[in-house]
């Protein structure tokens, strides 16, 4: 079975991100692997223990100096890394999906994998529309915010807690599947296995967009948490102040 799974990078949550001068300071902000995404490689691994001759490749869209997110995947269990570089960070998830489906599509040349994983979002932009967009573009069958997989060597049946119950769907293979928290227990990785790691190669794929992003993020800015009070002496000067001043009726 060859499985693909799609990792990115993101700022530990825990970091302290500054502003200078209104640009966001980075220099305290430490990255790691995106906690969906782990979920995701877990299955990966345990898909790879339960089928024999199973391969799994790890693809991330990430700067040359974002490898060690790589680094970790093969750690703890990939078995082949590819970094997908682009000549500008990417922000819109079309050009993510679009760029990581090329790199997919190449490195299997027409063979496509079986499965793809991928986190149901990232937790920086959390716009948790690539792993749609990617299955689209494979042409493959999709199910996100996965919950529970059981595979078989023909089929998978697979849970996804919606409102109010559990949702149980029957697919085949191929298809991409997005991991949502508590999939499963992600493991840890050993000293010895992050040794092992460093001394594999990560293959490099230079892939440039073809299309105009949907989405530009053009500037951030520190979320504002102050509150106004103010006392109105009737409704007449409350509609007032909603309608003409803050512009909410």
């Amino acid at each position: 079975m060859n499985i693909a799974v799609c990792v990115c990078q993101v700022p530990d949550t825990a970091s302290v991100i500054g502003y200078v001068d209104g640009t966001p300071d980075y220099a305290r902000v430490n990255e790691v692997m995106n906690p969906y995404d782990e979920y995701a490689l877990e299955e990966a691994v345990r898909c790879k223990e339960r089928f024999e001759g199973s391969v799994i490749t790890v693809f991330s869209v990430a700067s040359d100096a974002s490898k060690e997110v790589l680094r970790k995947a093969l750690a703890l269990g990939a078995d082949r890394a590819v970094r997908v570089s682009c000549s500008e960070e990417l922000s819109d998830p079309f050009q993510t999906a679009q760029v990581l489906s090329w790199a997919i599509s190449s490195i299997y040349a027409g063979a496509m994998p079986d499965l793809v994983f991928c986190g149901k979002q990232s937790t920086d932009f959390q716009s948790a529309q690539v792993p749609s967009m990617l299955a689209e573009m494979l042409g493959m069958a999709s199910v996100c915010g996965v919950t529970s997989i059981h595979l078989s060597a023909e089929s998978i049946r697979i849970e996804r807690e919606i409102e109010g119950g559990i949702e149980y769907i029957d697919v085949t293979y191929p298809v991409v599947l997005s991991a949502e928290k508590g999939l499963n227990e992600p493991r840890k990785t050993s000293v010895r296995a992050v040794m092992e790691a460093r001394k594999k190669s990560l293959d490099t794929l230079q892939i440039t967009p073809q299309d105009m992003p949907y989405v530009v993020l053009t500037a951030l800015a520190p979320l504002e948490r102050k509150k106004l009070c103010s006392f109105v002496p009737d409704e007449d000067e409350l509609i007032r102040l909603l309608s003409h001043e803050h512009h909410l009726l």
